[in-house]
């Protein structure tokens, strides 16, 4: 590529001041692949597509229930025949994925989340449910104890309030395995715990469920941009904080080292949680793996921009996509996002 020089420059005013200036000396003008739709849209570079998207879903007891979320505009949570319903939607918008998350009562909840361990939990029969209705549809399960322990840790706790890693391990696995008999194709464990991978990975094998996958929540950062999914689930911790076993927001080695114990132990896929505030963390993941890696927009990353939206702002329908370009710009391969339907919606037009 030929380079201007100083001299080339240097003559530029003397030309622009005549009456009939010539042509910039310039050999690349950039703009000629920007001059018409026709044009960008040939040399795009990432695109958006609502196959990249899962849909996140809360599910709670009830039939034809449908409570409102005010902290995420847009969103509810849905009794098992509203879900229904609503994968119908998703479905035909082009979504082909969707995890479920379970909104568990109160009066149901204990220190040890032994609901999660109840065969026929609601959990279960929202997995059973919609598989049953849409065979064809990949179906993924949280697998975490938060929505189930009156403390809201994703762990058991000790009489200190320490979160206790092997003994929760044991019964996260045992939680995947009901959810696999329901029929869940993907178990997402997002709890953090070390060495949950391996041990639900090798419960999963030896029940002959060795077809169910596994997506490790590999880098699931302390972050502050939960908010909205906790008032969703009643499930922030009643006391402490969840630093000492989700990731530090300075920390970036750390994610990756994660990354590589969740692949030796047998993930299937990685996701990267938060997304947005975490691209560097998602590309550098991606930079380091074969396996599929995904990016999850999370609660407060989503409301903020409806949230500007609603006030008028911002152009919320562009500022989303912008949003989700921009994880898929990172490298994700898919794309958890509250906003899958309405911008699924956007793209098909």
């Amino acid at each position: 590529m030929r380079v201007l020089s100083s001299e080339m420059f240097s003559s530029l005013p003397n030309q622009l001041h005549t009456e009939e200036p010539q042509a910039l000396p310039l050999l690349k003008r950039l703009r000629r692949n920007r001059k018409s739709p026709a044009v960008r849209a040939l040399l795009q570079e990432t695109r958006l597509h609502p196959s990249d998207f899962v849909a996140p879903l809360f599910v709670q007891e009830g039939v034809k229930q449908q409570t409102a979320i005010a902290s995420l505009p847009g969103v509810s949570r849905l009794s098992i025949d509203l879900v229904l319903k609503e994968v119908e939607q998703l479905v035909a918008a082009g979504i082909q994925a969707i995890d479920l998350f379970a909104v568990v009562p109160q009066e149901k909840k204990d220190a040890k989340g032994s609901e999660a361990l109840r065969e026929e939990n609601l959990i279960c029969r929202a997995v059973q449910a919609v598989k049953r209705e849409f065979p064809q549809l990949c179906v993924m399960a949280d697998v975490a104890l938060d929505p189930y322990t009156d403390h809201g840790h994703d762990g058991l706790i000790d009489t200190e309030g320490r979160v206790i890693n092997d003994e929760s391990v044991r019964v996260l696995g045992k939680m995947s395995l009901l959810l696999a008999e329901a029929g869940v194709d993907v178990i997402a464990p997002s709890d953090m715990m070390d060495g949950r991978v391996a041990y639900i990975r090798a419960l999963l094998d030896r029940e002959h469920f060795t077809d169910v996958s596994i997506l490790s929540y590999t880098a699931k950062y302390a972050s502050a941009f939960y908010g909205p999914f906790r008032e969703a689930l009643s499930s922030a911790p009643k006391s402490g904080d969840k630093l000492g076993y989700q990731l530090s927001p300075p920390n970036r080695r750390e994610a990756l080292l994660e990354a590589a114990l969740d692949e030796a132990e047998g993930a299937d896929m990685l996701l990267v949680k938060p997304a947005l505030a975490y691209l560097d963390i998602l590309a550098a993941v991606k930079e380091r793996t074969l396996l599929p890696v995904g990016g999850y927009h999370v609660s407060g990353e989503y409301a903020m921009v409806k949230a500007a939206g609603e006030r008028g702002w911002i152009d919320a329908d562009r500022a989303m996509i912008e949003c989700l370009m921009a994880i898929k710009r990172a490298g994700a391969d898919f794309i958890f996002t509250y906003a899958a339907k309405e911008v699924a919606t956007v793209l098909n037009r």
